[in-house]
């Protein structure tokens, strides 16, 4: 099955979400990630969500969206012609002896060591799902005590928005 990545605009009030996450549960679709915030214009949120399954699946849900009040705009987001990131948050064992190894890990990946504690480091790291992957299967050896993802987040590339898609 395929990633299908949508950003939809909503209006930013009560229940939104509520009745769009009660679409995919009634029509049994699984949401894989969604990320919701307001956007540049407060009365707006825009939801990033993943979804799996082939085109007609994606046609389908698009469809259902549309017939929601709350939904002002839907769009596919291409991995080309898109740029995706996710935030993660991981609590590390980190005794006297595996610190300093775990630190060059950190900063070979660009991450942010938020948190520090006699036992444990707790790390920040945004990136692609692959980065992101990379990063936690090095730190699995050294023992994941949480890890905690915001789910995918994405844009259009260059100058395209989503307000202006389909006008």
């Amino acid at each position: 099955m395929d990633r299908h990545v949508i950003s939809v605009l909503v209006e930013n009030h009560s229940g939104v979400l509520s009745r769009i996450s009660g679409l995919f549960s009634r029509r049994g679709y699984n949401i894989d990630s969604l990320s919701v915030g307001e956007t540049e214009d407060a009365s707006i949120s825009r939801m990033t969500i993943v979804v799996r399954g082939d085109s007609y699946i994606l046609e389908q849900i698009k469809k259902q969206l549309n017939k929601l009040v709350d939904v002002i705009k839907i769009v596919s987001l291409a991995p080309e012609a898109s740029v995706y990131r996710e935030l993660v948050l991981v609590k590390v064992e980190a005794g006297e002896k595996t610190r300093a190894s775990i630190t060059g890990i950190v900063n070979i990946f660009r991450a942010n060591i938020i948190d520090v504690s006699p036992s444990t480091l707790t790390v920040e790291i945004t990136g692609d799902q692959s980065k992101l992957q990379a990063f936690i299967e090095l730190m699995q050896p050294y023992g994941i005590k949480e890890l905690v993802r915001t789910g995918l987040t994405a844009l259009q590339r260059g100058d395209q928005q989503i307000s202006q898609v389909g006008q």
